[in-house]
């Protein structure tokens, strides 16, 4: 997957993330799968993506979140 189509995706997960907040746990899935795939074709992950990854899991593992 080319970089732009990563890029793409990773924008398309944050919009997910805005209108279907319920689904976290798999959108913060399918961002680490993206991540892994640059990683893996030795691009540079963006910082604000990993930033937004970190984020996500935070919140994913706050007590007081069902």
């Amino acid at each position: 997957m080319s970089f732009e189509n990563i890029k793409a995706s990773v924008a398309l997960l944050l919009e997910q993330m805005t209108h279907q907040p319920e689904d976290l746990h798999e959108l913060q899935e399918s961002l680490r799968e993206k991540i892994a795939e640059q990683r893996a074709m030795g691009q540079p992950v963006p910082e604000e993506v990993l930033a937004l990854e970190q984020k996500l899991s935070a919140a994913l593992n706050q007590p007081d979140r069902a």
